[in-house]
């Protein structure tokens, strides 16, 4: 397979089409630390200013229970989150006994010894 038949053009087989050019303009263009930064000097400014936000317990409990509400609203979500739970409670438990009984064989070896 030559190169150029990875990037075919579907209306033109026989041309290949060029990957498209990646932007270096913008805050997703930057790498994480970069974006981390700005964000960190965006939020000091904004606590500096006194237009920062900042979430009373009481608020924090409302948005929290509207939050749930929503998601709960979709079962088969709700039953594949209680699925998932159960199964990983399962495979530690699976794990678990597994160590266990793994120690208890090398505890009964030295001890024969």
């Amino acid at each position: 397979m030559f190169p150029s038949e990875t990037n075919l053009n579907p209306v033109n087989p026989v041309t290949p089409v060029a990957p498209p050019k990646k932007s270096t303009r913008g805050f997703a263009s930057m790498d994480r630390e970069r974006q981390k930064e700005i964000a960190r000097k965006g939020g000091r400014a904004a606590h500096q200013k006194g237009t920062a936000h900042e979430f009373t317990p009481e608020e924090a409990r409302v948005a929290g229970r509207k939050g749930g509400q929503a998601v709960s609203r979709d079962r088969a979500h709700m039953a594949a989150i209680g699925r998932e739970g159960g199964q990983a409670r399962g495979a530690k438990a699976a794990r678990l006994a597994q160590q266990n009984a793994a120690v208890a064989a090398s505890s009964s070896i030295k001890q024969a010894s």
